[in-house]
């Protein structure tokens, strides 16, 4: 069963989440879950399961503090109200302060995230150089971001439809790592913003989110390893 955590944020404050860990009982490779714009939600814990599942401790980190809404108006006013630099400090937290002292966790961390975690997924890969492998879905910064400062393998996932985080602007990003000698695997799916969110049938497509989940197992395992 998941359960609440909270940790010590990099420079002072607090971050909290819930974890879960895998049925094994071996060290395992870890997993920072973030989540979109909606807070940390059931959907959000269900994807936080399928990753203990699948041989990860898994970090589903709460950056709203214990905030949630399935409302349009109210995720854009939770997004807006969240200061970007001290979220990235809560995530850094996690990762030093948390993952990489517990007991489950065998030293590799990556990061996982949708939407605004996607976009976060990003600005991680920027700032925090023990993340071994980072995986956003249709996510973009909307904060300058050094991606010369990235050394983690990257797996994006974007839509074709997208309005929002549109392909685009992940082939511009592509292609500033790549001139950096940092390359970048990304893949377009043939769907909406939100594809691979089940609770949302407006905007799920079940082939792109069956997909995109396969190859995003098969990196984090390729890059982070398997349980001891």
């Amino acid at each position: 069963m998941p359960q609440k955590v909270s940790f010590p944020a990099i420079l002072g404050g607090q971050g909290m989440g819930e974890i879960a860990l895998p049925e094994r009982e071996d060290k395992a490779p870890a997993v920072v879950l973030l989540h979109e714009w909606w807070g940390l939600n059931d959907h959000v814990r269900a994807t936080m399961e399928r990753l203990a599942e699948a041989g990860f401790v898994a970090l589903a980190l709460d950056l709203y503090h214990g905030k949630v809404t399935d409302d349009p108006s109210e995720a854009s006013q939770l997004i807006h109200a969240l200061d970007w630099s001290r979220a990235l400090l809560e995530i850094s937290g996690a990762v030093y302060y948390f993952l990489a002292e517990h007991e489950r966790v065998n030293g590799k961390i990556g990061a996982v995230g949708f939407s605004m975690g996607g976009a976060f997924c990003f600005s991680a890969a920027a700032t925090i150089p023990r993340l071994a492998a980072a995986v956003p879905f249709y996510g973009i910064p909307g904060q300058a971001t050094d991606y010369t400062r990235v050394k983690a393998p990257i797996l994006a996932h974007f839509a074709a439809r997208d309005t929002w985080a549109k392909p685009a602007l992940a082939r511009a990003i592509q292609k500033e790592l790549t001139a950096c000698g940092q390359p970048m695997e990304l893949h377009v799916y043939d769907a909406d913003h939100a594809f691979m969110n089940d609770t949302r049938p407006e905007a799920y497509h079940p082939q792109a989110a069956h997909l995109a989940w396969a190859r995003t197992i098969e990196f984090l395992r390729r890059h982070l390893g398997s349980a001891e």
